[in-house]
């Protein structure tokens, strides 16, 4: 199966008050297409800092992070823009919703700029899915914390990207819907042969991914 990503030497460093902090080290490892991982670990191991480096939003500071075979530490921020765009949807703790988009808006807008047809109707079927539909019309602001969680799972699989990177996605869910998001992110990686990269606390999340990788100590364990 084709290799998606491959991560060769990397090492990320931070200068903090003076002192240099080693966040990853010598991390090395391959995904396949289609692949769901689960990454575990203690908080402050660097599993959001690993999750950073491998959607291009930051840079290692040595080693490379190769996705469908370029180097994203070596491309200009322009080009990893444009990856982001089209091939890597991003599932974060913060949710960053659009705050005055409703959540139709929201889950529509990657099908947009993406040039996507039929993104309303596409954008709707996804809603109710998700137990959304009844909210569509409503702003972030009046969602509570689990419905803002599922609207920004709904718009990081919207687009039918190559791959999701998701940052503790059912992290501000009740048990309920947990396993009701957790089932339909899954279901909707298969369904649409999507790349899932999970970094999560929940172990029953984890043994749903064919492969479990922990962070200890900024290096990795199989």
């Amino acid at each position: 199966m084709k290799i998606l990503y491959k991560l060769k030497n990397i090492n990320l460093n931070y200068l903090l008050n003076g002192n240099n902090i080693k966040i990853l080290k010598n991390i090395n490892f391959e995904i396949k297409k289609k692949e769901r991982v689960a990454i575990i670990g203690e908080s402050g191991s660097g599993k959001t800092s690993l999750l950073m480096l491998m959607s291009g939003l930051e840079n290692p500071t040595t080693g490379s992070i190769i996705f469908n075979n370029q180097d994203l530490s070596k491309i200009g921020e322009k080009k990893r823009t444009e990856i982001r765009k089209k091939k890597i949807g991003l599932i974060f703790q913060q949710f960053f919703l659009i705050p005055n988009y409703t959540a139709l808006e929201n889950v529509m807008f990657p099908m947009q700029i993406n040039e996507i047809k039929n993104e309303k109707e596409k954008a709707m079927s996804i809603l109710e899915d998700f137990g959304l539909i009844h909210r569509r019309n409503n702003l972030p602001s009046e969602l509570s914390g689990g419905e803002q969680q599922r609207v920004a799972i709904a718009r990081a699989i919207s687009f039918n990207p190559e791959i999701v990177l998701a940052d503790e996605p059912t992290g501000n869910l009740d048990r309920k819907n947990t396993e009701l998001i957790s089932n339909l992110l899954f279901e909707y990686s298969k369904k649409r042969e999507i790349c899932l990269i999970i970094v999560t606390h929940n172990m029953n999340l984890a043994r749903k991914c064919e492969k479990v990788m922990k962070l200890v100590d900024g290096q990795i364990k199989f």
